[in-house]
């Protein structure tokens, strides 16, 4: 993919997350007014209240992980720890985010696209570790049973190697490429019961 076209994919992300967001906002609010109007609380109401919640959390992360992302644009660690917090509430992935202050755009957003190919690793829960220091991170996950496609996995650390992707799979294209752009080039190692990337 030429960095025209991977900047078109992005710039589409932020337009398809740009667009939902409104919509998905207005929804809440019905939902909200509803229930000041005195509409019995059921189960019901609670499906379509968790599931405007999981939406929204989905959506603001992939505004970060498909979206465009300025030069000079820096995200907040309260915005990028609520974020993480409310993508998966009481869910098997616990996410740590350990970098303090505010971290530049493009780098969360390598680190978001990073995290999703953690999630396709471990889909029975375990333990996300992201850290900086000094500019360099590492992102480290363990758990009892990891899911290790080594092709995918091997991709993200060369780039010339192009495996076979379906639609959920588009982080493992997407990170290399994000990384390419920043200059910078992953270092994955892999093993039964843990996983690592740093850049």
């Amino acid at each position: 993919m030429t960095a025209r076209r991977h900047d078109l994919t992005d710039l589409l992300g932020s337009r398809i997350c740009h667009d939902l967001i409104s919509p998905l906002g207005a929804i809440s609010n019905g939902v909200e007014l509803l229930s000041m109007s005195g509409a019995a609380p059921g189960p019901e109401m609670g499906l379509i209240t968790d599931s405007i919640a999981n939406a929204t959390a989905r959506i603001r992360f992939f505004r970060i992980a498909f979206g465009s992302a300025g030069a000079g644009q820096r995200l907040g660690r309260p915005e990028i720890v609520a974020i993480l917090h409310e993508l998966s509430p009481g869910g098997r992935l616990a996410i740590d985010w350990q970098p303090v202050g505010d971290q530049p755009r493009a780098l969360v957003k390598l680190a978001f696209l990073l995290i999703q190919c953690f999630e396709s690793a471990m889909p029975w829960g375990g333990r996300l570790t992201i850290r900086e220091a000094g500019g360099n991170w590492a992102l480290a996950g363990e758990a009892e049973r990891m899911k290790i496609a080594p092709p995918l996995w091997q991709a993200l650390a060369d780039a010339a190697q192009e495996p076979e992707l379906d639609a959920a799979q588009v982080h493992f294209a997407l990170a290399p490429l994000a990384a390419r752009a920043l200059g910078r080039r992953l270092a994955v190692e892999c093993g039964e019961s843990s996983a690592r990337v740093s850049f």
